[in-house]
């Protein structure tokens, strides 16, 4: 089953500028997709139209075969949507705001109650839930958020950068909480641009630039086609860089080197190479993750 299918979206604004430009996506049910693309690609333009919050010029989206223009109020039941921006009520109680999100769906309040402390207890807010939502830390906002997206059971949850200004402790507890989410059978959709956030816990990914989709499949898949990893180096202070064959070794200062080692070299090689050279190698790490090199090497290349 489908739980997302979009075909010919566009969205073109009065000064004909198109933000989307023609857009075909499908999301399996059951998936984890990240959406990605660089600032002003079009990724929260798109969740808006997902979510009935813009009207697309062009095209149509079904929402488990639900069309949301024909049929809007059908398909919100369907979708739980955690935007960007902190949009809470800062003057009520957290407990009230999920009751509150319930009753939009005609859930009873003694239900509501029930569904409220237990993502309340999940999202470690139990002990603010009669507290304003205006005492709350950001990052505790955005789990509220989340919570709040969950009230009426939805079968899709959107997430548009759930974790920004979140530390980093509060967001692998999210990753955590929204992993188990997963498994039990929601499907959900991330935008970050904490790349690592979306290899680590997604199996689906479409990359969007410029209004339009550029890649989307398998994340092992997309990565499968990574050319090469791009290391940085720590080392003893050198003079001359050498020259090792089948890497791209750049001096980054006088203690690191950056390189870019092939898929189908070993890193033995140059290492071995290093000592001839007598370079001696403190420490090695990752520059980026396989999928933001990947996602760089896209958006660079539309750009060129």
């Amino acid at each position: 089953m489908t739980a997302l299918s979009i075909r010919s979206l566009v969205k073109r604004y009065d000064n004909g500028f198109e933000a989307v430009k023609g857009i075909d996506l499908d999301v399996p049910a059951g998936s984890f997709y990240a959406l990605l693309g660089p600032n002003g690609a079009g990724k929260s333009t798109t969740i808006g139209m997902i979510s009935s919050l813009i009207k697309p010029t062009e095209g149509s989206i079904k929402v488990f075969d639900v069309d949301t223009q024909s049929h809007p109020n059908d398909a919100k039941r369907y979708i739980g949507l955690v935007p960007q921006e902190i949009n809470l009520n800062m003057w009520e109680k957290c407990e009230d705001i999920l009751c509150y999100q319930a009753g939009y769906y005609g859930v009873v309040r003694r239900e509501a109650l029930k569904r409220a402390e237990v993502l309340l207890k999940e999202m470690d807010l139990w002990e603010k839930r009669h507290q304003p939502v205006r005492t709350l830390s950001g990052g505790m906002k955005r789990r509220m958020m989340i919570a709040r997206a969950l009230m009426h059971n939805p079968k899709l949850l959107i997430l548009d950068e759930p974790t920004a200004g979140v530390d980093i402790e509060i967001r692998r507890s999210m990753w955590r909480f929204l992993e188990g989410l997963n498994q039990s059978g929601t499907t959900i959709i991330l935008t970050t641009h904490y790349l690592e956030e979306a290899e680590a816990l997604c199996n689906k990914v479409g990359i969007i630039d410029r209004g339009t989709i550029v890649e989307q499949g398998d994340v092992k898949a997309l990565l499968s086609r990574a050319n090469y990893e791009t290391f940085v180096l720590d080392v003893d202070a050198y003079s001359i860089l050498p020259e090792v064959d089948g890497f791209v070794l750049t001096g980054v200062n006088a203690e690191s080197i950056e390189v870019q080692v092939p898929r189908e070299r070993g890193i033995n090689t140059l290492m071995t190479a290093l000592t001839e050279a007598n370079i001696r190698v403190f420490s090695m790490r990752n520059k980026s993750n396989r999928l933001e090199e990947f996602f760089l090497r896209l958006v660079q290349k539309g750009a060129a």
